[in-house]
């Protein structure tokens, strides 16, 4: 586990001091992939360089497994990081050397023989699937490729824990797929400890089991994955799931909707069983009212399917009230669409 308590760090610019992180104290479970989300300058960046220390703190403690990472000397320090692999957003590649040497630089640096280091190499580019690609230079590869070099590079010492610097900020979103599913095949196979920073919530969706989100330098929400996109309590929070979500109708559409029916627009929400289950079709069936459905979406997160759907009910109040307490006993949650979900 990888655990910051009390943690706070602040640069001094210009005379003024700048507070990138503020008491940040945040469980990082292990063998899990933890999604750290913010916009510019919430201070994931400086949050997840703390945990092999290339940025220090100015107060609290970087825990993981128990030891205390800022109480480490040098060497002890060194030894530590090498059970911790990077990935960056624009990859850092040494341009002048092969695949093969990028990813062989860490066990050169660590001593390692070369018949071990050219056996882990080989293990390695069949993992990435980039055997044909061993003597080629950084400037032959394409994006996507030059990430898998540095996932290669990342695990070539056998890592406990891989970070993940918007890792896929800088490709395109097919490449972003099949990085983010080798990302999640690390995870489960290796049972490697995956921390990744984004400011993508599309990301978040796909692989990440827990997230924390950020706001000028403090984690102001953090959960499960499917806690989070179920139930965001931030504004900040609701602003990423609707990157995902469609959580409200555009505005002219839900006012000229509420002119000619006040109050008749609801959003309803539908969470695992409850998505699967055919309940808009029963209060059709079961209730005296109009049902017409404006839009709807799914999505499925960690094999949990959330649905969306926004529908105008009209007809009598009483028994739209009681198609709505229907719906809440069937595990829908409904509210009116002028309130975010």
């Amino acid at each position: 586990m990888i655990e910051f308590k009390n943690i706070s760090k602040h640069y001094q610019l210009k005379g003024q001091t700048i507070r990138a992180l503020d008491q940040i104290n945040l469980e990082i479970p292990a063998g899990s992939i933890f999604g750290i989300i913010g916009y510019s300058g919430a201070g994931k960046s400086t949050l997840i360089r703390l945990i092999n220390l290339l940025e220090r703190p100015n107060e609290g403690q970087v825990i993981i497994n128990q030891k205390d990472f800022t109480a480490l000397d040098a060497r002890s320090l060194r030894q530590e990081r090498a059970n911790i692999g990077m990935i960056f957003q624009h990859f850092n590649l040494l341009q002048t050397k092969t695949v093969a040497a990028n990813i062989e630089m860490p066990l050169k640096l660590l001593g390692v023989s070369k018949v071990e280091r050219e056996k882990r190499l080989n293990e390695l580019l069949e993992f990435i699937d980039l055997k044909h690609k061993k003597d080629a230079f950084p400037d032959e590869l394409s994006g996507g490729q030059k990430q898998r070099v540095g996932i290669a590079r990342a695990l070539a010492n056998h890592p406990k824990i891989l970070l993940c610097d918007e890792a896929t900020s800088a490709l395109d979103p097919q490449t972003t797929k099949s990085v983010l599913a080798l990302l999640k095949k690390i995870n489960q196979e290796q049972n490697i400890t995956i921390v990744m920073v984004t400011h993508e919530m599309d990301v978040i969706e796909t692989v990440c089991d827990y997230v924390a989100v950020m706001e000028q330098g403090k984690v102001i929400e953090t959960g499960s994955t499917l806690e989070i996109f179920s139930q965001p309590q931030h504004p900040t929070t609701k602003n990423f799931i609707q990157t995902v979500l469609q959580q409200q109708l555009p505005v002219n559409i839900l006012n000229n909707l509420e002119n000619q029916n006040h109050n008749s627009i609801y959003c309803l929400q539908f969470l695992g069983k409850s998505a699967q289950e055919t309940v808009v079709q029963a209060v059709i069936k079961k209730f005296d009212i109009s049902l017409n459905i404006l839009f709807a979406n799914m999505t499925e997160i960690n094999g949990t399917v959330i649905g969306q759907m926004f529908i105008q009910l009209l007809g009598n109040p009483e028994i739209i009230q009681q198609a709505i307490e229907f719906l809440e006993q069937n595990g829908v949650k409904v509210e009116h669409s002028g309130a975010q979900v």
